[in-house]
């Protein structure tokens, strides 16, 4: 026989299917089939063979069967006419005594998938349902489904819809599981299969029998129904307590999606059902198919969400092995900056250093970017292997490392000082357009630190010409023009310069058009180019990675167990821009630690200018305050330079509720604001809040901590601001602190005792703030604002 000969190869068979030699002898015969069917398989079209086909259908030899009526299903549809010529044969097998002839007559029928054949197939469907072998019984439960999406618009009888409900209690449990599926089919346009209770507890009571994709399909179909009572909630879940822990991790994975469903209204039940998954989650983690240690990965990140301690002893499961691909190591590298704390961070930094250097970019670079997600909480530590890894001077370590220091000085800006002392020299080693851009950013934000910022920035525009980044040049033109606000006698030639090329000789539209916005600003005076040029230099809003408040389950708990874990993006919260940070608009999203009430309008703007290294305030009228006292975060305030001025704090005796230092110039002062349940709200709610009203936090304790404090800045304004004069500011500083002890007690008696203590409910916050240069009026603006902020947050909570 030619080889992949094909019409040849065809008109061969048809010679030896019809050699009556060869018919009567049966092995002879079956092997011929087999030729057949091998031939098919392997792309040549045998079509022309199917009346030779439908004649050999007609035997005894089962196998013989089975390969002509795989051949008669793959080709029924291009031989329509032909394929009328099997049914008698198929409804006779239909009858044979043998239960594997019967189930096999039954399957080919429904496979055929000829629409002028339905109403041959529709009696034999129906007396297979009734058949007393099982396996018949499965085929023709599913051959309902198949010829219900042969013709979707045609409605099924509704006595056979009720023979499907019937064989939910089938003594076979594939069967009850392929009913499931059928009338999930059937009735999907109603809904899917209706849940009861009777059905509900019946299918329980079975679970175990069924196989483990049974068990699963199960499980999903139960997740519509909803309990009449808390006893019946819980004995539901006591049947489902033993699928928790299956070893076979999509059983586990349908339960607990289940048992989450179920819970939504008990967290507390929830969280023990994360506590019991936890063995099973790290068995999968250990499994030998990649694609369940990824899948397992992906699941527990969802997990840490709402219990960020659940594997913190575990951590050493997540380290990587030399032979795992990459993207399983990025995300072990996820999960392990997840689980970081105070006892664990050496290792998993020494671990995560060991990564930095590995032979594939992809996961050092992973690696780098781990290590400064964990610098948010334990930023010298951090810098320090950051730093060491810039000696290395490999291209793509460094790369890596100066974008990572970029995105943590955004976040943390009090890395400033040593990052910008670790940039001398990377400009050699960085040959990549991301890297290039970070170091361009960081030296058009803190060039007056670094003392070769212009020479560096000279270099980077002495050959511009043969850039090819168009991102480079537009990040260039930034920097330079922010240099040169800080450090102009050194930096206003090569600007000229290069503001001339990209006006006159760029070809790029996006780029010329940025260089003549920046050339007309300047037109407009310095002040003004100050005001538009120099915004914020971080972001701390942003939070820290550890002391973050837990998210509630139910955000999560419908994408548990689907395909939504694997697509989200690597690190949640984070921006996948690689661009300046300031240009990178975060993704708004509902979150229920804003409150509504929280009213900050109207909004004023203050049109003065401002020192190189300030931002331009964003200024928001207090309430109850007159119109012209705002509050500005700018100039920043350091973590140094508040804990300076702080510890100058005197001692407030208990008569006096002020005291004013004229040695400093400044206004100490206590006060006490009454709030409901304010010290135990989420930092990140606290956070942001005080950020819509221009107050900073930069350091609180965690939630449910005695004493709870939290320590706080801004700069109140007085407009309108003149050039000659400027603006009249004052600096505050200030501390939160609630004193009252751990909530040892239950809700209810905790809310009586408050109650009884204050009369109304609410709790004592003390304030205590220091001001200076003195100013009564700005000091109760800021008072009013902040007692604002804090009654929001109480009714929030509450």
């Amino acid at each position: 026989m030619p080889y992949l000969g094909g019409k040849e190869t065809a008109k061969e068979l048809r010679r030896a299917l019809s050699n009556p030699h060869i018919q009567s002898d049966p092995l002879r015969h079956r092997n011929i089939i087999l030729k057949v069917i091998r031939a098919m398989s392997q792309g040549v079209d045998v079509s022309s063979l199917f009346s030779e086909m439908v004649k050999a259908c007609a035997t005894v030899d089962v196998v013989q069967k089975k390969l002509v009526y795989i051949f008669l299903c793959s080709y029924a549809t291009l031989n329509p006419e032909l394929s009328l010529l099997v049914i008698n044969t198929l409804r006779k097998d239909c009858q044979d005594p043998n239960p594997m002839v019967r189930s096999l007559a039954l399957r080919s029928m429904t496979n055929l998938r000829l629409p002028s054949l339905v109403e041959y197939v529709e009696q034999p469907l129906t007396a297979g349902l009734r058949d007393r072998a099982a396996c018949v019984r499965r085929v023709a439960v599913l051959g309902w489904a198949k010829l219900h999406n042969l013709q979707p618009g045609s409605d099924i009888d509704a006595a056979v819809v009720n023979e499907l409900y019937n064989l939910l209690r089938d003594p076979d449990p594939v069967v009850m599981v392929n009913c499931l599926r059928a009338l999930e089919e059937i009735l999907k346009e109603e809904g899917g299969v209706v849940i009861n209770k009777p059905i509900t507890h019946h299918l329980l009571n079975r679970l175990k029998e069924c196989d483990v994709w049974g068990q699963c399909e199960v499980l999903r179909v139960l997740q519509r129904y909803r309990p009449q009572s808390e006893d019946e909630l819980f004995d539901i879940l006591s049947l489902l307590d033993t699928s928790l822990v299956s070893p076979h991790p999509p059983v586990m994975a349908a339960t607990l999606s289940l048992f989450l469903s179920l819970s939504s209204d008990l967290p507390a039940v929830s969280l023990a059902a994360l506590d019991r998954a936890r063995g099973p989650l790290l068995a999968a983690c250990g499994s030998s198919s990649r694609e369940m240690r990824f899948t397992a990965l992906c699941h527990i990140q969802l997990l840490l969400r709402s219990a960020p301690g659940l594997l913190g002893e575990h951590y050493k499961r997540f380290f990587c092995g030399y032979a795992e691909p990459a993207f399983i190591k990025q995300r072990k590298m996820q999960v392990m900056v997840e689980l970081v704390n105070d006892e664990n961070v050496v290792m998993l930094l020494d671990e995560l250093k060991g990564y930095c250097t590995d032979v594939n970019t992809d996961t050092a670079q992973a690696a780098i970017s781990a290590i400064g997600r964990i610098g948010r909480s334990y930023s010298d530590r951090c810098l320090e292997i950051l730093t060491g890894l810039l000696g290395l001077k490999q291209e793509h370590i460094t790369s890596a490392v100066v974008q990572t220091m970029r995105d943590l000085v955004w976040v943390c800006p009090q890395c400033s000082g040593t990052v910008c002392s670790a940039l001398e020299g990377c400009e050699e080693t960085l040959q990549d357009s991301q890297g290039r851009q970070a170091l361009l950013w960081l030296l058009g934000v803190y060039g007056e630190r670094v003392s070769s910022a212009p020479y560096t920035l000279e270099t980077f525009i002495d050959g511009v010409r043969s850039e090819a980044s168009l991102g480079v040049k537009m990040e260039l033109l930034t920097s330079t023009m922010r240099l040169f606000l800080s450090r102009p006698a050194e930096t206003q030639d090569m600007l000229g310069r290069l503001l001339h090329f990209c006006v006159e000789e760029e070809r790029d539209v996006c780029v010329r058009d940025q260089a003549l916005l920046y050339y007309r600003l300047l037109h407009c005076g310095i002040e003004e180019t100050r005001r538009v040029l120099q915004g914020r230099r971080s972001d701390p809003s942003l939070g820290v990675l550890i002391g973050r408040q837990a998210e509630p389950v139910s955000q999560w708990a419908s994408s548990f167990n689907t395909m939504e874990p694997l697509k989200q993006d690597a690190v949640e919260a984070e921006s996948t821009s690689r661009a300046s940070p300031e240009r990178v608009v975060p993704k708004p999203k509902p979150s229920s630690d804003l409150p509504d009430t929280l009213d900050c309008s109207p909004i004023e703007t203050v049109q003065s200018g401002w020192g190189h290294h300030s931002d331009p305030p964003s200024a928001v009228t207090a309430p109850g305050a007159e119109a012209a006292i705002t509050l500005s975060l700018s100039p920043a305030v350091s973590p140094e330079e508040f804990e300076r001025l702080w510890l100058q704090r005197p001692a407030l005796h208990p008569e006096h509720v002020s005291l004013h230092d004229e040695a400093e110039g400044c206004v100490w002062i206590e006060e006490s604001i009454g709030c409901l349940v304010v010290p135990r709200c989420s930092p990140r709610s606290l956070q942001a809040a005080m950020q819509l009203v221009n107050i900073q936090t930069l350091a609180f304790t965690p939630p449910h901590a005695r004493p709870w404090r939290v320590f706080l800045y801004t700069r109140t304004l007085r407009t309108p601001c003149t050039p000659s004069s400027g603006c009249s500011s004052t600096l505050v500083l200030g501390e939160l602190l609630y004193a009252a002890e751990a909530n040892q007690k239950g809700s209810a008696d905790r809310q009586a005792e408050v109650t009884e203590e204050t009369g109304n409910g609410e709790e004592e916050v003390k304030v205590t703030l220091r001001q200076q240069p003195g100013d009564a009026e700005a000091l109760g603006a800021f008072l009013s604002v902040l007692t604002s902020v804090l009654h929001a947050l109480s009714s929030e909570e509450a």
